[in-house]
């Protein structure tokens, strides 16, 4: 059974190409420094390891930041299907300005733990911790949590 779809949050195209055009420079760097001037042998590979992690985290980025976020009247679930969290399952919002939680986003804590994932500037969770946002637009995230609030019991 198909549901409607309530509110939808998307990744901001400028941020996108921010975030992932920065992780990407840093691995450039990285490489540049452990290939140009080579260090101590453990330096190099210690170097080589972190640029190549970061092209593997900026790849990741970007395909994550390729979906969105979905809430519909029982479940908050990414664009491709992926669940996140059942709307009954959500204990408590927390959006403080000491929250740990992603840039303009939310954390969620749900009754029951699930396992632990993580789609790089969109969402991750850890046990019962979610936390929604980072490459998501301010306005997006406020009218989903608009939504969301009355929902919660």
């Amino acid at each position: 059974m198909q549901q409607d779809v309530l509110a939808t949050i998307r990744p901001s195209p400028a941020r996108r190409w921010l975030g992932v055009g920065m992780l990407s420079i840093v691995g450039v760097l990285v490489l540049y420094v452990a290939l140009a001037q080579p260090p101590e042998p453990v330096w190099q590979v210690f170097l080589l390891a972190v640029g190549g992690a970061a092209f593997w985290l900026a790849q990741r980025m970007w395909k994550a930041t390729s979906d969105s976020i979905e809430l519909t009247q029982t479940e908050l679930r990414t664009g491709t299907g992926h669940l996140i969290a059942k709307v009954e399952d959500i204990e408590a919002i927390d959006q403080g300005v000491f929250a740990f939680k992603p840039s303009n986003g939310f954390l969620l804590k749900t009754k029951e733990s699930a396992e632990n994932s993580w789609a790089p500037g969109l969402w991750w969770r850890l046990g019962r911790r979610v936390g929604v946002g980072g490459m998501t637009t301010a306005a997006e995230v406020k009218f989903m949590l608009q939504v969301l609030h009355p929902m919660l019991p």
